[in-house]
Order: C-alpha cells, then structure tokens, then sequence
C-alpha cells in the first residue's frame, strides 16, 4: 500500500492528491450528516426526542473547525471518529424497515475514514514539502 501511494505521489503531485482527498472527505462528511440528520428526525418522529440527533452530530461539529482549517491531525483523529460512525450504520442497517439508511451511513463513514486518511497523509506531507522549501 505505501509503494503503491509513493507512486501515486510521484505520478500525480501532492497538490492534485490534496484536493481530491478534501472533495472526498467534504463529499463524506456531508452524506453522512444528512444521512444522520435523517435517522435523528426518524427517532424523534418515533420518540419525540431531539436528543439522539444531538448526540449523533455533536462529534462531527467539534471536527468542523479542523475541517474547515484544513489541519490533517484533525482529519486523522476525524477518521478514527468515523469508523464509530460505521458501528452505528452497521447496527441501524439490522433494524427492520431501515436497512437503506444504516447502509448509506455506513458506507458514509467508510468513505469519510479512508477520505480523511489520505487527506492527513498528503497534506502533511505537502506541509513538510513547503516547510522544507523555505
């Protein structure tokens, strides 16, 4: 796996990997909010509760000033973040009648960890290319 990122690195440039990883990781994020945002309003509607809503987005806003300062450590611990993120999805998918919404959770979070590991990996390393440069 790592020749086979070197070689990507090498062929494409860090800059075009950067951006890429980030449209990745902002695309992810986003499903996996909405798709959240969805299995809230279905509990609420069911419980008349707002707090699971709450308890599902809480993690993914604390993430979004890492997000928006585009801080790869923050990306890596968002990627570790996700894969709970994942465990939820893989649980609502069992659930009779919402199997669609864990499932597009689920693969959200997939998409948003293996998103945020490479934007931590290729923008670390763009860091340490300029940091170098100067």
């Amino acid at each position: 796996m790592r020749r086979w990122l070197d070689s990507l690195e090498a062929e494409m440039g860090l800059d075009p990997l950067t951006a890429r990883a980030r449209r990745w990781v902002l695309g992810s994020y986003g499903v996996l909010s909405l798709a959240l945002v969805v299995w809230g309003l279905l509990l609420w509607r069911d419980g008349g509760n707002l707090r699971p809503l709450l308890a599902f987005l809480l993690p993914l806003v604390l993430f979004l000033p890492s997000l928006l300062a585009r801080r790869p450590r923050g990306h890596a611990w968002l990627a570790f973040v996700s894969l709970l993120y994942f465990m939820i999805g893989v649980n609502v998918a069992v659930l009779p009648g919402l199997g669609w919404l864990g499932w597009l959770i689920a693969l959200a979070a997939l998409a948003l960890f293996g998103g945020c590991t490479f934007y931590a990996r290729f923008r670390s390393r763009q860091l340490r290319t300029q940091a170098e440069g100067s």
